[in-house]
C-alpha cells in the first residue's frame, strides 16, 4: 500500500471515474443527502439550484439531493422541505439538475415517504402516519398499518417520481432506505411486526423495499441508475439494528440487488467503525462483500468531532484529513465516499481534498444550516 505521506494519493484515489449504469462520474466524491427545508410549497427555486450547482462546482462528482417527496399524503411530514411530484416542483428541479450539469457534476433526487417519522400535527389535517404495523420507533401505537392496497400505491408513487427524474434530465435516483423512515420501517424487525407476506424473516422484511426497486426499475430506461440508502441507526435510536450478523444483513439486501439495486449507500455515523465483529469492514464494505453491487460510504468524513451527542461524546477523530478513508478506499473496501456537513461548510471541499489541501477546508459549522449558501 502506498504511504500515507505520498502527495499523490488523494487525487490518485478520489479523482478516478466511476460508471454505474450509464452513468460516468468524474470522480469518487459524493455529495451526500441532506434535509434543508428552503423550498417554499415544496418547489425549489434558483437559490437551490445556485446551491447545489456550488457543490459540483466545487468538484463534487456526484450531488444526491435532499429528500424529496413521492406523491402520496402521507410521505410528507415538513414544511419547506421539496417534493418530487406536481409541475411546478418538476419545473424546479428541471433548473437544478441544468445548473448542477452546467458546472460539471452529476445528480440524482433522493425519493422520500417518512413513514413513521410523520407528525401527528403535519398538514394536510386528517392524513394518518402509515407504516407497516401501525406502531412508532418506541413500538407505541402509531398511524395506521398499511394495506396491500396502499403498499401496491406506494411503490407506484416512487415508480412515477423515478420516472419523473429520467423524464426532468437527472442522472440516477436514490430511495431513502434509511434512519426510520417507510422503507426501513419494513426492515427493521422494531416496527414491522406483521404476518403476512411482508414480515417475518429478513428476506421477508426486505419484500416491500425490493418491490419498490422492481417498481422503479420497471419505470426508468435500463441503465439509469438505482441507488438505494440503507442503515443500521434510526433518528434517535442510534443503537439499533437491522442485522446482527453478516448472515442477515445478506438475507435483507440479496432481495434488493435481484430486484434492481445498482449501488447501496450504506449511511452510517462514523466511517471508521467495524460494523460486526471479527472484520474492520464498516456496513459499506459488508455490503459490497455480500451483494457484489457498488457501495458508497458516509460517515463523519472531513469531520473532526463525532456529528451528534453531548460534549462528553463529541470524542476527537484523530483528524480533520481522511487518511484513514483512503486506506479503505485503496484496497477497495468500498467504491464512492459520500460528504454530507463537511460540504455545507465547504462547497470547495472536493477539490481540496483531492489537491492535498484539506488544511485550507472551512471547518463546519452547524449555524450554516440555517442558511443555503
Amino acid at each position: 500500500m502506498t504511504s500515507i505521506s505520498d502527495p499523490t494519493r488523494p487525487a490518485r484515489l478520489l479523482d478516478r471515474p466511476f460508471t454505474l449504469g450509464d452513468l460516468t462520474v468524474r470522480n469518487r466524491i459524493v455529495m451526500a443527502p441532506m434535509t434543508r427545508r428552503f423550498s417554499p410549497g415544496g418547489v425549489p427555486g434558483e437559490d437551490v439550484a445556485a446551491y447545489y450547482a456550488r457543490r459540483a462546482a466545487g468538484g463534487a462528482g456526484l450531488i444526491v439531493t435532499e429528500g424529496t417527496y413521492v406523491g402520496r399524503a402521507a410521505a410528507a411530514a415538513y414544511d419547506g422541505v421539496p417534493r418530487f411530484h406536481g409541475a411546478d416542483a418538476l419545473a424546479g428541479w428541471a433548473r437544478v439538475a441544468e445548473e448542477v450539469h452546467r458546472a460539471g457534476g452529476r445528480i440524482m433526487p433522493q425519493l422520500w415517504h417518512v413513514g413513521v417519522r410523520r407528525p401527528a400535527d403535519s398538514p394536510p389535517a386528517g392524513v394518518l402516519a402509515e407504516g407497516p404495523s401501525g406502531v412508532d420507533l418506541d413500538g407505541r401505537p402509531y398511524g395506521t398499518a398499511m394495506s396491500g392496497q396502499d403498499i401496491d400505491a406506494v411503490a407506484g408513487a416512487f415508480a412515477e417520481a423515478a420516472a419523473a427524474a429520467e423524464r426532468t434530465g437527472f442522472d440516477g435516483v436514490e430511495l431513502h432506505g434509511a434512519h426510520g423512515y417507510l422503507i426501513d420501517d419494513f426492515l427493521w424487525a422494531d416496527t414491522n411486526r406483521r404476518t403476512d407476506a411482508y414480515g417475518g424473516d429478513h428476506a421477508s422484511r426486505a419484500r416491500f423495499a425490493a418491490e419498490i426497486v422492481a417498481a422503479v426499475r420497471a419505470a426508468v430506461s435500463p441503465g439509469f441508475p438505482v441507488v438505494l440508502r440503507l442503515s443500521q441507526w434510526k433518528v434517535d435510536h442510534y443503537d439499533a439494528r437491522i442485522a446482527e450478523t453478516p448472515a442477515e444483513l445478506e438475507a435483507l439486501l440479496t432481495p434488493l440487488a435481484a430486484a434492481g439495486v445498482d449501488a447501496f449507500h450504506a449511511s452510517t455515523r462514523r466511517y471508521w467503525l467495524p460494523e460486526f465483529e471479527g472484520s474492520d469492514l464498516n456496513l459499506a464494505g459488508w455490503t459490497r462483500k455480500l451483494t457484489g453491487k457498488a457501495a458508497i460510504t458516509v460517515g463523519s468524513v472531513g469531520l473532526d468531532k463525532e456529528f451528534r451527542g453531548s460534549q462528553d461524546q463529541a470524542q476527537q477523530v484523530g483528524t480533520t484529513g481522511i487518511d484513514l478513508l483512503l486506506d479503505r478506499l485503496e484496497r477497495d473496501e468500498f467504491d464512492l465516499v459520500a460528504v454530507g456537513r463537511a460540504l455545507v461548510s465547504d462547497p470547495d471541499w472536493p477539490r481540496k481534498a483531492i489537491g492535498d489541501r484539506l488544511g485550507e477546508a472551512i471547518p463546519y459549522d452547524a449555524a450554516l444550516l440555517s442558511t443555503l449558501v
